[in-house]
């Protein structure tokens, strides 16, 4: 996508153009030169103004949806002005403290990370995503009780405070004493270890014969840590929330484009994909429309930025979709600010 740069502009062209998209963005209507006229300092007559919106739709920074509409910004457009003249805006102390409420709030880092997206997305009024770095879980206690003859459940307590219960299929009965002593192993030697670290450790000491184990007990041991590996593996890496947010008022106006983008929030691979095209930026990065394969027939837009662990080395991305009139100016800095939220909460 490229198109002409600011600096190619007149300085009536500049703020006829400027007037244009920040009237969009705020109402998502198409602008005419009357709104123009009334609302900016230019001086300039509606006829005047028609004729400088003439010559932007000839550099195809602006467009009409139909024949005597008003005009509005292409993704040409929207490109141009927000690496050229948009000014971001601050956040304010609500907003700040409504994001970072989520870091005081007790229980498993991605339940944090869940949350915190969630009210990016309230506040964007977007849908928020956000890339969660696979992390290895790391065993803190565990406990099984009996549900019959040939299952058991198993509690599964992680070192981040989360706790998972999960149905296990035994050969066949087990005796009290062996879930006990596969519990008081587990909770004894493999607390603090990773899954992997875990599983090491038990193939280590039963070749050694140092598993204080019998062979029930060593079954349950080696069924839990299989149990948990495999639901590890399994878990999405990516958290969609706030779908919702993208059907306000304004979208009765394009259904099938919400359709399609909705649609398209289905393909989490996909979206893992076009955020791992941020992983590298300084700061919030932006994509319009069909910048980016995936949102191209929906014409949304997407603005991510990485966050970060204790030793500066990229763990996720974060950001919001929605469609391409968004106020970018505001928007931005809540993505930025909510990945530098989240590098805390990594820390």
């Amino acid at each position: 996508m490229s198109g002409p740069s600011v600096l190619e502009l007149s300085d009536r062209a500049r703020e006829v153009f400027r007037s244009v998209v920040e009237s969009y963005l705020e109402n998502g209507e198409p602008v005419g030169s009357r709104t123009i006229s009334r609302m900016s300092g230019l001086n300039l007559s509606p006829a005047s103004i028609r004729n400088v919106m003439q010559d932007l739709e000839e550099l195809e920074l602006l467009a009409a949806p139909y024949t005597s509409a008003g005009r509005m910004p292409t993704e040409i457009g929207l490109r141009l002005f927000v690496d050229g003249m948009m000014q971001v805006g601050r956040l304010s102390s609500t907003e700040r403290k409504t994001i970072e409420a989520q870091l005081d709030e007790d229980g498993p880092v991605e339940e944090a990370i869940a949350q915190t997206t969630l009210a990016l997305s309230g506040l964007s009024a977007c849908a928020g995503i956000v890339h969660v770095p696979k992390r290895a879980p790391v065993l803190s206690q565990i406990g099984f009780v009996q549900l019959s003859a040939g299952q058991a459940l198993a509690v599964l307590v992680g070192a981040d405070g989360s706790v998972e219960n999960r149905v296990l299929d035994l050969p066949g009965p087990v005796s009290e004493s062996a879930l006990t002593q596969a519990a008081n192993y587990m909770s004894e030697r493999l607390a603090g270890l990773t899954l992997d670290q875990a599983m090491a450790r038990l193939d280590k000491e039963i070749s050694r014969g140092k598993a204080a184990l019998d062979e029930a007990a060593r079954d349950l041991v080696e069924r839990g840590l299989a149990t948990w590996s495999k639901d590890g593996a399994e878990r999405p890496v990516l958290i969609v929330r706030g779908q919702a947010n993208l059907l306000d008022d304004s979208a009765t106006a394009d259904l099938d484009k919400v359709r399609q983008l909705l649609d398209e929030l289905e393909d989490k691979e996909q979206i893992a994909h076009v955020l791992d095209h941020a992983r590298d930026a300084e700061a919030a990065k932006i994509f319009i429309g069909s910048e980016n394969k995936l949102f191209s027939l929906s014409g949304s837009s997407v603005i991510a930025a990485p966050y970060h662990d204790n030793e500066g080395q990229v763990v996720g991305v974060v950001g919001v979709i929605g469609p391409t009139r968004l106020n970018y100016a505001r928007v931005v800095p809540m993505v930025d600010f909510t990945a530098q939220t989240l590098s805390k909460l990594m820390a």
